[in-house]
């Protein structure tokens, strides 16, 4: 499960890191990402097959949606059978992208109620989700381009806190990802080995990442147990 996540990162950092080639989308630093709103996403762009850094909707909506009103728009795709579920089984062959991230939240389940943590890289550097992405035309012309998660088993590190966690791809992961290299993007669908580091967040002290409205670095800052 991914829930939440945060993005601090500067927009030209993330164009370098991706080599994207787009214009700088306008988005400014979270701390608490939540459904439906807008995220840095990178893509190959449908025309070029350039790397695009967009803002897209956490939510995916299937192309075939009839009602946007009636769209269950899920946030996260069950690594295991998303090649095969239908509302996932057109992105993961077409339009498969990374989702950037500086830590992602998870809530582990005590008999007090549930603890929510933070989670990031030991070594400091992005996270990068693997992503399915999905573009959807309203009767009247807009254009609604959104995206899920994908998740896997939880690794060692997590499995206190969740059952699931995102799928993380490392750099030499995402040529093949995105589909500029020839090879399997399923055999990169599995818990990361990579070094983690997870500590707890409120809401004992300050705000709680659970609120939507609550937004700030201090949502990342640790509460000894």
């Amino acid at each position: 499960m991914c829930g939440r996540f945060a993005l601090d990162s500067a927009m030209h950092r993330l164009r370098a890191v991706f080599a994207a080639v787009n214009a700088l989308p306008n988005f400014a630093p979270s701390w608490n990402i939540a459904p439906r709103q807008l995220a840095p996403v990178v893509r190959l762009h449908p025309q070029t097959g350039a790397r695009h850094l967009d803002l897209l909707s956490w939510g995916l909506l299937p192309h075939w949606t009839s009602s946007l009103a009636a769209a269950r728009r899920p946030i996260n795709a069950r690594a295991e059978t998303a090649a095969t579920t239908p509302i996932f089984r057109d992105a993961m062959a077409r339009r498969r992208c990374l989702v950037p991230m500086d830590a992602f939240y998870e809530w582990q389940p005590t008999p007090g109620g549930k603890i929510p943590h933070a989670i990031a890289r030991a070594d400091a550097a992005l996270l990068v989700a693997a992503g399915l992405w999905e573009g959807w035309r309203a009767p009247d012309g807009e254009v609604v381009r959104s995206f899920t998660i994908l998740t896997t088993a939880a690794n060692p590190a997590l499995q206190a806190l969740h059952d699931r966690m995102p799928v993380i791809l490392e750099p030499a992961d995402w040529p093949l990802w995105l589909g500029e290299a020839a090879g399997d993007p399923a055999g990169l669908l599995h818990p990361s080995t990579a070094a983690l580091r997870l500590w707890r967040v409120g809401p004992s002290v300050g705000p709680s990442v659970g609120n939507v409205r609550h937004n700030g670095p201090d949502l990342l800052a640790p509460i000894a147990p």
